[in-house]
């Protein structure tokens, strides 16, 4: 009952980090792509200025939480991706300075030098998480004592690029709805076309990772539980935003893309239940929330420290996005912190 707890529980966390990040990474993706004008890419940055470092506490939460309740999936993902997780961490660090110094000095290729930090320090981590994922469910080598035997390139193949690219385009197009949502004149106008022009991409990308999973993964012949009706909201949810987005509806159309990314993240979770890294090499050596589980003792314990300290998080981080709720206009830059 606890592996299984502690399993929902880092699914919770890992659709919440995807949830909010997708929006995130597509906004600092998107500084580089609507404007060349400096006060309107400030006017960007400061649209999730002070929510994007909460943002990423559900990715190191996720990363705690996997290390303390299934310890063995984490030294297997540290010493399988341990190459795309420092490009992954050098990305982020690059990322959360752009932030902060860009505006530290009015030279121009001082902010400049920073914008590319921002737009890579985003688009990296987007790629890599695609291709993480998609390796996940396809499969990895990795043999019975749990040991990655694969090498860098053996992640880099069609399906997992296929879903890093599905990644990026998606949160772009998450992005461009945040910023219609959060901006005000030419810059929002530019934000709810580069939406209406890129939601076709992501859909047909969306479907096309669909076709080539039925193929690539074994999640038609071992699906953990059936997930019912969560796949169909998810297209539903993706299909319907196109409607909002060309009626230019920017909470509608940004509420259904984040409720597609919520139901197509949940599906994969709840598909390969109970396993955690699928074994390429044989289904038997996959790592489960049973082989690779840490003790009893250990998961009790987790479990009761964080159904303490977890609403507090929820409670600070939705007060945070009340007050910071407001919308940023370009030509206000009295108003803007970042």
């Amino acid at each position: 009952m606890l592996n299984t707890l502690w399993f929902i529980l880092i699914a919770v966390l890992f659709i919440g980090f995807l949830f909010l990040e997708g929006f995130d990474y597509g906004v600092g993706m998107l500084l580089r792509i609507l404007t060349r004008e400096d006060h309107e890419r400030r006017a960007i940055i400061n649209t999730i200025g002070p929510v994007w470092d909460a943002n990423e506490v559900w990715m190191i939460t996720a990363g705690g939480a996997m290390f303390a309740a299934f310890p063995h999936v984490y030294a297997t993902l540290f010493s399988g991706f341990y190459l795309a997780l420092v490009l992954l961490l050098g990305a982020l660090i690059v990322r959360g300075l752009g932030f902060e110094f860009r505006s530290k000095e009015e030279n121009p290729r001082w902010r400049n030098a920073w914008d590319w930090a921002i737009f890579v320090g985003s688009l990296v981590p987007a790629l890599l998480w695609g291709v993480a994922l998609s390796n996940l469910i396809r499969g990895v080598p990795v043999d019975r004592d749990m040991h990655y035997v694969g090498t860098l390139f053996d992640l880099l193949n069609p399906y997992a690029l296929l879903g890093g690219i599905n990644m990026v385009v998606a949160f772009l197009l998450h992005g461009a709805l945040f910023l219609g949502m959060k901006l005000e004149g030419s810059l929002q106008e530019r934000a709810c076309r580069f939406a209406e022009r890129l939601w076709p991409w992501t859909t047909g990308l969306f479907f096309l990772f669909i076709v080539y999973g039925y193929f690539e993964t074994d999640f038609v012949q071992h699906v953990g539980v059936n997930p019912g009706v969560i796949p169909v909201l998810g297209v539903l949810s993706l299909l319907s935003s196109g409607y909002f987005i060309r009626r230019r509806d920017h909470g509608k159309g940004f509420v259904l893309v984040a409720l597609s990314v919520v139901f197509i993240t949940a599906t994969l979770f709840v598909a390969l239940y109970p396993r955690l890294i699928v074994s390429s090499l044989n289904p038997d050596w996959s790592l489960t929330i049973y082989n690779a589980a840490s003790s009893p003792y250990t998961l009790r314990v987790m479990l009761i420290i964080t159904l303490i300290l977890l609403p507090i998080v929820l409670l600070y981080q939705g007060w945070t996005y009340y007050t910071f709720r407001h919308r940023i206009r370009a030509d206000r830059p009295e108003e803007m912190v970042y």
